[in-house]
C-alpha cells in the first residue's frame, strides 16, 4: 500500500500509521480508530487479554477451561487477544516492532509504546508541570493574529488533556481573554458584559474575536487610506504655493537702524514649510517692507531737517560777520 495514501487515511481497514514525532497525535487517532472498530479490542489493549477461565462453584477459584470445552462465544472472545495485537502491529513500522516483539500481550505492547514515547509517571509529571507553566504564562502579542494565537493555545490545552491534566471550558475562556493584548480591552469588556462566561464555548469565543479582528483590520485600512490622501493633498498644496509664490529678495543698504537687517530673508528661506506658513510669511514680509519704507521716510525727513538747520545757522553766522 502506498505510504502517502496510508498516511492520508484513505483506508478504514488499516489503523493510522505510527508517528514517533507526533506520538500524542497518533495515540488519539489510534484510540479513536480502535473504539470505532471494536470496543472489545480497546478493552484488551488497556486492561489485558481475555482469559479462558471460569469460577469453580465449589472451590470459588478460577479454573482454566480446556480448549475442547470452550464455547464458540468464548473462542470468539479469546480471538480478540490476537486481533488486538495484530491491529497494533499493522500500525507500527519495523523499527518500532523491534522494540515490542518480545511483548506477549497487546497490553504489554501498548505500555511499552507509552513509556518509550510518552515517558513513565515521573516523565509524565514533568511534562504536565511544563505545560501548566506554559498555560499560566500564555500571553498574546499585539501583532499576533487570532488564528496563530489559538493554534498555540490549543496545542497547550490539548497536550494537557492527553496527559489527563485538563482545565474546564470556563477556565479556558477566561484565560484566553486575560491573555489578550490591551488593545482588545474594549472588546473583552463587551464580551464579559454580554455573555454568560459560566458555560461558554471556546470555539464561539474564537469566532467572535475573529470577526472583531476583521473589523479592526478594515477600519485600520480605511484610516491609513484617509491619512495617505490627506498627506498627498497637503503636499500638492505645498508644491502649488512653492511654484506660484515669487517672493522678492529684500535688499537694504547699511543704515543706522541695524535691527532691520535681522528681518532680511531670501526667497528660499521664505518658501519653506507648509502652504499656511508661506502665506503667513508673505504677510509678515509685507508688514516689514511697509515698516521699512515708513522709517526710511522719517529718516529722510530728519536728515533734511538737520540740513535745513545747518543752513540756517550758517546764514546767521554770515550775517553777524557782515
Amino acid at each position: 500500500m502506498d505510504s502517502d495514501k496510508y498516511l492520508e487515511g484513505q483506508s478504514m481497514q488499516r489503523p493510522p500509521l505510527f508517528e514517533s514525532d507526533c506520538f500524542i497525535y497518533w495515540k488519539n487517532r489510534f484510540e479513536t480508530y480502535i473504539k470505532s472498530k471494536d470496543l472489545d479490542l480497546w478493552h484488551v489493549i488497556t486492561n489485558g487479554d481475555f482469559q479462558p477461565i471460569v469460577q469453580n462453584p465449589e472451590t470459588k477459584l478460577d479454573d482454566v477451561i480446556p480448549f475442547e470445552k470452550q464455547t464458540d462465544h468464548l473462542k470468539r472472545k479469546l480471538a480478540k487477544n490476537n486481533e488486538a495485537k495484530m491491529v497494533i502491529y499493522n500500525a507500527l513500522p519495523r523499527k518500532e516492532y523491534e522494540r515490542i516483539f518480545m511483548c506477549n500481550t497487546a497490553k504489554e505492547i501498548w505500555k511499552t509504546l507509552l513509556i518509550t514515547h510518552q515517558g513513565n509517571s515521573q516523565v509524565k509529571d514533568n511534562k504536565i508541570d511544563l505545560l501548566v507553566q506554559q498555560y499560566k504564562q500564555f500571553v498574546i502579542s499585539e501583532d499576533e493574529s487570532i488564528n496563530s494565537t489559538f493554534a498555540r493555545f490549543n496545542t497547550i490545552i490539548t497536550s494537557l488533556k492527553v496527559l489527563d491534566e485538563g482545565y474546564s471550558s470556563k477556565n479556558y475562556v477566561r484565560k484566553f481573554l486575560r491573555a489578550l493584548h490591551p488593545k482588545w480591552r474594549a472588546k473583552v469588556m463587551a464580551i464579559k458584559e454580554s455573555k454568560d462566561l459560566t458555560s461558554p464555548s471556546l470555539d464561539e469565543l474564537i469566532g467572535n474575536l475573529k470577526v472583531h479582528e476583521m473589523i479592526i483590520k478594515k477600519d485600520s485600512e480605511i484610516v491609513k487610506e484617509k491619512v495617505k490622501r490627506k498627506s498627498l493633498t497637503l503636499k500638492a498644496k505645498k508644491d502649488l504655493v512653492m511654484k506660484s509664490v515669487r517672493l522678492p529678495v529684500v535688499k537694504t543698504k547699511s543704515t543706522p537702524w541695524q535691527p532691520f537687517k535681522e528681518v532680511e530673508m531670501t526667497t528660499t528661506e521664505k518658501v519653506k514649510g507648509s502652504a499656511l506658513d508661506a502665506e503667513i510669511q508673505i504677510i509678515l514680509l509685507e508688514n516689514v517692507q511697509s515698516h521699512r519704507e515708513t522709517r526710511t521716510k522719517e529718516h529722510l525727513l530728519e536728515v533734511l531737517g538737520a540740513i535745513a538747520v545747518k543752513r540756517m545757522m550758517k546764514r546767521s553766522k554770515t550775517r553777524h560777520v557782515l
